[in-house]
């Protein structure tokens, strides 16, 4: 019961979060053989990287062969958890196993969320272990303004990365490795008999890409990271936030038409990306970062104020890793926020303590209250002076009912409820109350 709750309130995560989430329009053309901007917009605006987080999994799998951690035929155990994944899937039973290789051509070509989360448990011990490793790793490539909080881009309103940083990893893929980024270019794999095809539309039909994926969810709209190899040319391109699959592919489309033209013809078989932004911005070669390099990181800077992008929001944490990350949205989102917070406030109660701890939001009032039951139960004397309670937010057929516990007097009790809550399974967040 408990995992049927957590995949319907995983739907409608987005509609659970204290402020709204916005999928903001971005592109990003690059001259990967020298760096050069070749036409940009919103190019180091946050947005919500969807299956393109799958890009940094992937990576890690394969630094992970070529350090020996794993082979191709190496089998990975599978957990409950990474099997209840929503669709898309392969369909991984619990208790089973899953080859390197079936979990890299599932992530790449059906953007397999229950091979990413099994890939991500076995390198990392846990998605939320691996999720800091694939931060730390983006940093480490140059992606300032990236951060990974799972391993398949499912909802998760903090994970956040810009269409730069997203070229640079494309960059990294392509330089560090080159045999398993033609992998990239696959339209179908056999699984298990099964025949499987890829999705990735504008790749079958546009001459001189191979590679690399696509992404959607409702929070970040319909996303695409291409390379275009056309004689000497090497052009990369990122395309984040479309309204459909179609205008996003015309989009990529009539951009490369457009800009490969003007590449750089250059005979460099090494590619260089653009790192940072604004004035800040450079061409560099992008090379991993040796095994004993330590690199801290910070996620209160990670998701600096953008540019184009209307005044930050009141903080909000993340629970993968109880550090608080600013959130922004656009002015334009100003009355879906009011509206939501009149309909939250007409039936809100009371709420004690400085802070609470979010643990879902479901379709019906009973599946929240079914949850919050359940969760208590299991995490013990964390929750022992806890009082559960549910908000109804939205109107009509988009009501969404939060699950909450309140009555922590400070931020470090409700980061242990949340720990407590994560070591049973359950997702949580920690927020202040207002009151």
């Amino acid at each position: 019961m408990k995992r049927l709750l957590m995949a319907l309130s995983a739907a409608v995560l987005l509609l659970s979060a204290p402020v709204a989430s916005f999928a903001g329009s971005a592109y990003f053309i690059m001259d990967a053989k020298t760096g050069n901007v070749l036409a940009s917009s919103n190019a180091d605006d946050l947005n919500h990287p969807a299956s393109l987080t799958k890009m940094m999994t992937l990576y890690m799998t394969f630094e992970a062969i070529h350090r020996g951690k794993l082979s191709w035929n190496t089998r990975i155990p599978v957990s409950r958890f990474a099997s209840a994944k929503p669709p898309t899937k392969l369909g991984l039973k619990p208790g089973g196993t899953v080859t390197v290789r079936e979990a890299v051509d599932g992530m790449i070509i059906k953007s397999a969320n229950d091979a990413a989360t099994a890939m991500a448990e076995a390198l990392g011990g846990s998605e939320s272990g691996f999720a800091r490793m694939m931060t730390q790793k983006a940093r480490e490539l140059g992606m300032r303004r990236t951060t990974f909080l799972n391993a398949s881009g499912l909802p998760n309103m903090q994970q956040w990365t810009t269409a730069r940083d997203m070229s640079t990893l494309a960059v990294a893929l392509i330089n560090n490795y080159p045999q398993e980024y033609r992998l990239f270019s696959q339209t179908s794999f056999n699984y298990r008999g099964h025949y499987v095809r890829g999705h990735n539309n504008l790749m079958y039909r546009y001459e001189g890409m191979d590679g690399i994926k696509t992404g959607y969810t409702n929070a970040s709209g319909f996303n695409l990271v291409s390379a275009v190899r056309q004689g000497n040319r090497r052009v990369i391109g990122v395309v984040m936030g479309g309204a459909t699959a179609r205008g996003r592919d015309a989009m990529m489309a009539s951009l490369l038409d457009r800009y490969v033209p003007k590449a750089a013809p250059a005979a460099t078989s090494r590619l260089m990306a653009s790192v940072g932004g604004g004035k800040m911005a450079k061409q560099v070669e992008v090379a991993s970062a040796s095994d004993d390099v330590a690199v801290d990181v910070d996620t209160q800077t990670t998701a600096a104020t953008p540019r184009k992008r209307a005044e930050v929001v009141p903080m909000a944490f993340a629970a993968a890793s109880n550090v608080t990350v600013p959130m922004d949205r656009p002015a334009a989102m100003d009355e879906i926020l009011v509206d939501n917070k009149q309909t939250a406030t007409a039936s809100k109660p009371v709420v004690s303590g400085s802070w609470q701890v979010q643990i879902a939001a479901t379709p019906t009032a009973q599946a929240a209250k079914d949850l919050l039951s359940e969760a208590k139960s299991k995490a013990g004397n964390a929750l022992a002076n806890a009082s559960p309670y549910t908000e109804a937010v939205g109107k009509g057929a988009s009501t969404v009912y939060r699950a909450r516990f309140t009555g922590f007097a400070s931020r470090d009790d409700a980061s242990s409820a949340c720990s407590a809550l994560k070591r049973k399974d359950f997702d949580c967040m920690l927020l202040p109350s207002k009151g």
